[in-house]
């Protein structure tokens, strides 16, 4: 009764920072309001930017709908003059693509759901749970994220060659299996907004650490766990020195991968509008997942520092 009472308490917890109305919109940082000048000003801007950064994909997907013809044209035209949707269909069948998808969809999802659970795991050790020397452990981990990656690229590859991973997905997923450096700080600031009183009463009520963990402070951390899927997909998505170092057999490398060896394959004439579906595809799953979770994604960014 009473852990349901918390879910209860947790659930509005989760609910209590609404999401800005639209008279919000226009304000100042200390509340007051913009005048309607400031206001033309910020969204003329934010057009601006809007189109600067929408320019790359909507360059990316009108050159994958012209022909070989009018690429090669100049100046180059905005507009397709004639809609060539053959070469998608042309993309995914000069290379193994649906091949190369898989792989990365497995990839991905297998290291997306182990980073929650590890990630979550430890910075509920640090943002939760009182041990002596938690911050200077603390200290420690977020050290990590000062090692660049060329230094600890050789030691990893001779023990993932030494456990006779190489050229199989273990060197990928497994490290998802250990906490972050960042993950781990975003986790930790996010969870430490849980009210510590809410966290002794189920102590006091006799509910184990791992059911405070995942019925109380897991709700409520939904959004922060939300970006860390999301950054973790993205980066498995576009890996491409760990398949590049890791994987010879062509059935089992990434789309990261695939797009290179397509490029390898045509050197000599390279079409570049079938070169540009293929991106335009490898791209499109990324865009959908941003569109659909955006409102945890940016809850989950800028509510982490505000309590």
């Amino acid at each position: 009764m009473a852990i349901t009472t918390l879910e209860t308490e947790t659930k509005n917890l989760g609910q209590s920072t609404p999401l800005k109305s639209r008279s919000d919109y226009g304000r100042n940082a200390d509340g007051s309001r913009q005048g309607p000048v400031g206001q033309w000003v910020s969204r003329f801007v934010m057009l601006i930017v809007l189109i600067l950064f929408s320019l790359p994909l909507y360059w990316m997907f009108i050159s994958a709908l012209k022909t070989p013809e009018e690429l090669a044209q100049f100046p180059p035209t905005l507009f397709p003059h004639e809609f060539r949707w053959q070469n998608f269909v042309d993309a995914v069948t000069v290379m193994p693509f649906w091949t190369f998808f898989r792989n990365s969809a497995i990839i991905t999802i297998c290291v997306v759901v182990f980073s929650v659970i590890s990630n979550f795991i430890v910075a509920y050790g640090f943002a939760c749970i009182d041990w002596p020397g938690r911050n200077k452990v603390f200290f420690i981990v977020l050290a990590t994220l000062f090692l660049p990656f060329p230094v600890t690229l050789i030691p990893m590859f001779d023990m993932w060659a030494g456990l006779g991973f190489v050229n199989t997905w273990v060197p990928l997923i497994a490290p998802a299996l250990f906490a972050g450096g960042f993950f781990t700080f975003l986790l930790r600031q996010f969870m430490l907004q849980t009210p510590r009183d809410m966290l002794d009463a189920a102590r006091v009520d006799g509910a184990s650490e791992w059911s405070i963990a995942w019925r109380i402070v897991f709700p409520t951390a939904r959004p922060a766990v939300t970006v860390i899927a999301i950054f973790a997909a993205v980066g498995t998505w576009n890996d491409f020195m760990g398949p590049l170092i890791y994987l010879q057999d062509t059935n089992k490398q990434t789309l990261s991968i695939g797009m290179q060896v397509f490029r390898s394959v045509n050197s000599q004439d390279i079409q570049f509008n079938l070169l540009m579906a293929a991106s335009f595809l490898v791209l499109l799953p990324l865009v959908i997942l941003f569109f659909m979770f955006q409102r945890y994604f940016i809850s989950g960014i800028t509510l982490g520092g505000f309590k």
